[in-house]
């Protein structure tokens, strides 16, 4: 068998393979035998039908079938020997004209997209900056506040106030005031908080149990009203509910004393108002770690993207996706798609690039490290004591899901990218007010 590979330029390559019959006879052959031990025709015993009758009823398919096998492990072979850098695999050309019946020496061409030149190094003299969370006063009393407000007590006061939830009937209304027969009702929670029309809120503010009130221009809230009655904006434009308060919850926040610190954080460990707040400091700095990491990666990810500037064979993906997806897709939806596979793809090798030149790897102990530590931590969460043997147990089924695997290992790559990332680059640390660190969605 002769494979010689030819350039048609530096991102697309054709394969041209040659077989003659002396790389094949042999195979073939044994193929035929092997065949004829379980061939069963009439007048024959089985295994015993002659090797010429196969040859002649099956021999055009058993040859297909032995030189396809050869072809594959020929290429994938001769593909790993001279270390070419594929992209997907290596897709038979369209002009191939075979004749199995009445040729003896053949020749299949293969086109190949290969895989661009990466030049890419990390350097210190790369500056890059590392955002973190300003932890203000503002930003630790909302989250006091929060804390007293879900340790705090349900209690019923007699009218409404901003930050109430009520409880009451919605029913549709004419523009008289006249309860529409057949029209809207339901009886659901109402969170005062979470109405922004300012004339609505005003209304729900000051409700004694069995008033009434009329709501209008309701699209203002459309998310909202939707959550709640399940009324599509569209339903909402000129709709008036009149809402008729049947009780009223309201949470009485939790002092700010030993008995709430004993129960956030244990007996003693907090013993003052000062110490709750730096505590509350240090949790939102760590909570948040995450967040900066992200920010940092999605930056460098960019910066390095537009330095390694990846040229990717456009019209071989296209063909290799459409041809590998064509029962699932159409070429016109690859096309359309195809400006998200090229950005994932050329991040993927750049990736590859850099754990192969910086000899990172994720062993299998790691991953089952990190998994078991995901389980202790969601049952931890749940507030269910587990036994050694129940986290054992959960974790096989973690480790059996072939998904979970696959994004643990994702997971662990992502953070020994941004470790070496950290190590190598020069970060300047810059604080950010919490509402602008969150502004933009893929931060």
């Amino acid at each position: 068998m002769d494979i010689v590979k030819e350039n048609v330029d530096d991102l697309n390559a054709v394969l041209k393979v040659k077989i003659a019959p002396a790389d094949y006879t042999e195979r073939y052959n044994t193929a035929l035998k092997k065949y004829q031990k379980k061939v069963d025709m009439p007048g024959f015993r089985p295994g015993k039908v002659p090797v010429d009758m196969v040859k002649k009823r099956f021999g055009k398919h058993i040859l297909v079938e032995e030189i396809n096998d050869m072809l594959s492990e020929s290429i994938h072979k001769y593909i790993t020997d001279n270390k070419i850098d594929i992209l997907g695999n290596p897709l038979p050309k369209e002009d191939n004209h075979i004749d199995f019946d009445h040729q003896t020496e053949f020749e299949f061409q293969y086109e190949v997209g290969l895989a661009p030149k990466m030049n890419v190094e990390l350097s210190s003299k790369d500056k890059y900056s590392y955002y973190t969370i300003k932890i203000d006063d503002a930003l630790i009393d909302k989250n006091v506040e929060y804390i007293r407000r879900n340790y705090g007590q349900v209690i019923h006061p007699d009218s409404s106030e901003e930050k109430d939830v009520l409880i009451g009937d919605f029913t549709e209304v004419d523009a008289q005031g006249v309860v529409v027969p057949g029209g809207v009702f339901k009886t659901t929670l109402l969170s005062i908080e979470k109405i922004t029309n300012a004339e609505n809120k005003k209304k729900l503010i000051g409700l004694k149990k069995d008033d009434k009130v009329i709501l209008t221009n309701l699209a203002d809230d459309a998310a909202y009203f939707f959550e709640i009655l399940e009324l599509p904006a569209d339903k909402l434009n000129g709709l008036s509910l009149q809402f008729t308060l049947k009780n009223l919850s309201r949470i009485a926040q939790a002092e700010l004393n030993q008995e709430l610190f004993d129960k956030l954080y244990g007996p003693g460990k907090v013993n003052n108002v000062e110490e709750f707040r730096n505590k509350i400091r240090e949790e939102i700095s760590v909570m948040h770690v995450a967040d900066s990491d992200r920010k940092f990666m999605n930056e460098v990810v960019e910066s390095l993207m537009k330095k390694a500037n990846l040229t990717l064979p456009e019209n071989f993906l296209k063909k290799y996706l459409y041809l590998t997806n064509k029962e699932k897709t159409s070429m016109e939806q690859v096309e359309k798609e195809y400006h998200s596979y090229s950005d994932a793809l050329k991040w993927q090798l750049l990736e590859n690039h850099l754990l192969k030149t910086n000899n990172i790897a994720v062993p299998a102990e790691e991953v089952d490290a990190y998994i078991t530590n995901l389980v202790k931590m969601n049952f931890a969460k749940r507030g269910v004591p587990a036994t050694e043997e129940q986290v054992k147990e959960q974790v096989k089924k973690v480790i059996s899901d072939e998904k979970q695997i696959r994004n643990a290992y994702d997971r662990l790559y992502d953070q020994k990218l941004i470790e070496l990332f950290k190590n190598t680059f020069t970060l300047e640390k810059k604080e950010l007010p919490y509402e602008e660190f969150f502004k933009n969605p893929n931060s």
